[in-house]
């Protein structure tokens, strides 16, 4: 088999899989560990794939940017178990602070009327929490994003940088085992949100997983606890243990049909 077509499988294995290893490439193709090596390669400088250790993934579709009441349409059954499962985190007389995502603002959705204070630049999240008198609002002041429905830029991180909160709930739209990524603006945000707390609980469905976005802006050291919809794969099971990341997963939602 050429080079050509094996590099074309590999492709359409990882359609299919969504990662690939050496190994299988051995297996699969009845080739060396070289050869499999240099077919990765090859790929990657293609810019047709991604390598890991030990194997591929592909890269992420080009970031869409959309508008936050155009993401709101799309919060998913997944996202809203992950917001109600990190606030049943949060206790009584907690100071937390709640990030601009949408699955972030599900966790302000179900607080419930918790006494607590919240220390926020959404603008959504606010607003909505607005209504309950036991919470106390701490809205970020800065440059205003009309689309995004978020307060960010310099005074916001300086303004953060004074806090001292019990919990920050990060929402994240790209997370590999080297960290998180986002805009720069939004990124340098969240990184002095988690410096600003004694815990960090990462809010994420399992499509962000192999997600890179142009800014890393920190990684899993600061990372107390990570919330998800189904329990990743064994690499990285053993990664967030190794980091001592708890994982969290919302009990699925009962069946429709049975």
């Amino acid at each position: 088999m050429f080079q050509e077509e094996r590099m074309q499988l590999i492709i359409e294995h990882l359609r299919k899989h969504n990662r690939i290893s050496a190994e299988e490439i051995v297996t699969l193709f009845d080739v060396s560990r070289d050869t499999a090596r240099r077919d990765l390669i090859k790929l990657e400088e293609q810019e047709a794939i991604i390598r890991t250790r030990g194997g591929a993934i592909l890269p992420s579709p080009p970031q869409e940017f959309r508008s936050y009441q155009e993401r709101l349409k799309y919060v998913s059954e997944e996202k809203r178990a992950i917001g109600k499962l990190a606030a049943a985190l949060v206790r009584s007389g907690d100071i937390i602070i709640l990030d601009s995502s949408t699955t972030v603002q599900a966790c302000a959705e179900n607080l419930n009327g918790k006494s607590c204070t919240v220390v926020t630049n959404s603008l959504h999240s606010a607003e909505l929490l607005s209504n309950h008198t036991a919470v106390q609002i701490r809205l970020l002041g800065g440059n205003l994003d009309k689309d995004q429905r978020y307060v960010y830029g310099t005074p916001v991180i300086e303004t953060l940088s004074h806090y001292y909160v019990d919990k920050a709930f990060i929402g994240i739209g790209g997370l590999t085992l080297d960290g998180f990524s986002a805009s720069e603006e939004e990124g340098k945000i969240k990184h002095q949100m988690m410096k600003s707390a004694k815990k960090v609980i990462v809010l994420a469905d399992h499509s962000k997983m192999g997600r890179r976005y142009g800014y890393r802006f920190a990684d899993w050291s600061l990372v107390d606890v990570f919330i998800t919809d189904q329990m990743p794969n064994q690499e990285w099971i053993d990664f967030l243990t190794e980091q001592q990341v708890e994982i969290l997963i919302p009990e699925p939602t009962q069946d429709k049909e049975l």
